[in-house]
């Protein structure tokens, strides 16, 4: 019996039937993410979506959500006609070649995947679980940084995304995949990971964009040239490795995962491999006496 089915034990039949199908209606406008015109606009640009990303990265089905119907909750500016499930944020947990992973992973469809309030305090859950766990924290990046109609309780929002990174550092691996805009608030938290990772020609990591530069002080740059995976890569020192592709990226993440620990507590995963019937003086062979 799943929990589902637990929570529903003592409703009838009608009233069982009628909260799934409306349950799973919010599972299908969830997946939907910002709308269909979106999600292809996303498409378009080479760009995949959030839930895309984790498939890829995931061992096959084994990805549970959670949170997915969280909305914010700013009505000013008119946002309280702009509320989408999941609120630009996927979270969840599920394994990487058999190993517990924690995830979250920013949908640019919805509103451009900044961070407000509620996108922030699911971020704050799931590496919260991951630290309790013992498990890799593995943020895809793909935002605008700050939602600035929700003000301060966007910036307190990142603040304690931020807290989360320092609290975490040293016991957990965390690892940051950009593979869209990092820009502003959205920039910071992954400078404070283990590990950078840039994929794909629309992988930018910035303070500012080249917009507000030249409005501030006249100069002319390209997204390229102000936050680019070879800016980062190659004189910033931010980015660790880049790939041509997300999808190269992603296996990246993968190949790294199995040099770390899963925390500061466990050893590195290891094989023996094709050494495991091997002489035990196979140092003898490999290395010359003289």
């Amino acid at each position: 019996m799943n929990v589902i089915d637990m929570i529903l034990k003592n409703y009838n039949s009608e009233d069982k039937l009628r909260i799934k199908s409306r349950l799973q209606e919010l599972r299908n406008e969830s997946k939907l993410g910002g709308g269909q015109e979106r999600i292809e606009a996303q498409h378009n640009k080479g760009k995949l979506t959030a839930r895309e990303r984790i498939e890829l990265l995931v061992d096959y089905e084994s990805f549970i959500e959670i949170d997915s119907f969280v909305k914010h909750h700013c009505d000013k500016f008119g946002m309280e006609k702009k509320k989408f499930l999941g609120d630009g944020v996927v979270t969840g947990f599920g394994t990487i070649n058999g190993r517990k992973v924690f995830i979250y992973s920013q949908d640019f469809t919805i509103l451009g995947g900044t961070i407000g309030k509620a996108h922030a305090q699911k971020i704050c859950k799931v590496m919260d679980l991951a630290l309790k766990m013992g498990c890799p924290i593995i943020g895809i990046i793909d935002s605008g940084g700050a939602r600035i109609q929700e003000g301060v309780d966007a910036l307190d929002g990142l603040g304690n995304i931020f807290y989360h990174n320092v609290r975490a550092s040293g016991i957990i691996p965390q690892i940051s995949v950009i593979l869209g805009t990092s820009a502003g608030g959205a920039a910071y938290s992954p400078a404070l990971t283990d590990f950078i990772i840039m994929g794909g020609k629309h992988a930018f990591m910035f303070i500012t964009g080249p917009q507000v530069i030249n409005s501030v002080i006249g100069e002319d740059v390209s997204f390229s040239e102000l936050g680019g995976s070879k800016i980062h890569s190659t004189i910033s020192g931010v980015c660790h490795r880049v790939a041509d592709t997300e999808e190269e990226a992603l296996e990246i993440v993968k190949k790294l995962l199995t040099y770390l620990p899963s925390n500061n507590l466990d050893d590195p995963p290891h094989t023996l491999g094709q050494y495991k019937a091997m002489d035990p003086y196979l140092l003898d062979q490999l290395v010359p006496k003289s």
